[in-house]
């Protein structure tokens, strides 16, 4: 078999992965009926979307640290200030998303980083809750985290790498971007981040838009590298080709509100998604948009599934959380380009990660 026939099958065997371990994932976490079910498709659709071979036990443990330990830890930290001394509240998240771009920035694994994100930002989402509620979305949190990961293995086992996919000699790592251009891209996420999280943080139903939540944080993530142009025009496209594809999930449900279904459309989604974010041995070269548009429709689409299926109140809550998400996407952009214009040729002088970057 020559080499292009050997890569067309490593693409191939990866999206069905892909389509296998998240379908798979939302389907037993919404058919035990978890608490943020929603958590366990989004980490196996994180790690799948990615071209590397399966966690091991100690990736899996950090990757379930980077998204727990933020709010188990500022849970302690930072509830009694969002409580009582909002500006210190404020100050720390500041400090705390800093931090997680930076070491994204400065070459920590894309998962991680991610995962660290929405795990900073999932905290300031619980920052005004009581603490019974946030022992339940601690708790709902751990058993999707936990739960995705495994179906991540259970994936990796149905559909094992190809022998040629990854070569045994080891590659030089990619050198680090220096500490300047570093602080430039986490300053830019920040901008992205940041508003929109404080907004959440003053609302008092901040808990109803942990699934916003999420999205902000992967647009954090997004927004990293690369110039304003094809960051903004990233942040818009992920946002309307993973609406559109919600769009067409809720009304294709409104006709058959069955779990079955649903499963299936996730998977079909994966499999049209997934030809886009893989190409040969590694990705796409539009590949993070996709796997961004992709996380976007199941951020939309996955909570409104749990709402009332087929009430009045599930399709307001659908297209809410769609209008806040394509607000927040169309925020994004513009500061990704004001930001790029007062600093020119900093933060987006260096090599794209985006979410294809190896972990």
């Amino acid at each position: 078999m020559n080499v292009p026939a050997i890569q067309a099958c490593i693409a191939d065997r990866r999206v069905l992965r892909l389509a296998l371990g998240t379908s798979l994932a939302l389907c037993v976490s919404q058919a035990l009926g978890w608490p943020l079910s929603v958590i366990a498709p989004l980490v196996a659709m994180v790690l799948l979307a990615l071209p590397m071979p399966a966690p091991t036990l100690k990736m899996g443990i950090a990757l379930i640290a980077a998204i727990l330990g933020p709010i188990l830890i500022g849970s302690l930290v930072l509830l009694p200030f969002f409580s009582h001394l909002h500006i210190v509240g404020i100050i720390l998240v500041v400090l705390a998303l800093f931090h997680s771009f930076y070491l994204a920035a400065r070459g920590a694994p894309a998962a991680v980083g991610t995962f660290l994100t929405i795990g900073i930002t999932l905290n300031v989402a619980i920052g005004s809750v009581n603490i019974d509620a946030l022992y339940a979305i601690v708790s709902g949190l751990a058993k999707g985290a936990i739960s995705g990961l495994l179906f991540v293995w259970l994936a990796h086992a149905m559909l094992p790498d190809l022998p040629a996919t990854f070569p045994a000699q080891r590659r030089a790592p990619a050198p680090k971007p220096p500490a300047d251009i570093a602080r430039l891209r986490a300053v830019r996420s920040l901008l992205v981040v940041l508003p929109v999280a404080i907004i959440f943080l003053f609302s008092s139903a901040s808990t109803s838009y942990i699934v916003v939540m999420i999205k902000v944080a992967s647009m954090g993530q997004q927004a990293e590298a690369g110039s304003s142009r094809s960051m903004g025009r990233s942040l818009l496209e992920s946002t309307f080709w993973g609406g559109l594809g919600a769009i067409v999930g809720w009304q294709l449900l409104s006709l058959w509100p069955s779990l079955v279904f649903f499963t299936l459309l996730v998977a079909i989604a994966a499999l049209l998604y997934g030809r886009r974010i893989f190409r040969g041995a590694g990705m796409h070269p539009n590949g993070h948009m996709w796997s961004y548009a992709f996380l976007t429709m199941l951020v939309i689409l996955a909570p409104a599934a749990l709402d009332s299926a087929g009430s009045s109140a599930a399709g307001a809550a659908f297209w809410w959380r769609l209008l806040l998400i394509a607000i927040t996407a169309v925020y994004g952009s513009l500061a990704v380009v004001v930001f790029d214009t007062f600093f020119s040729g900093g933060a987006g002088t260096t090599r794209s990660r985006g979410a294809g970057a190896a972990v």
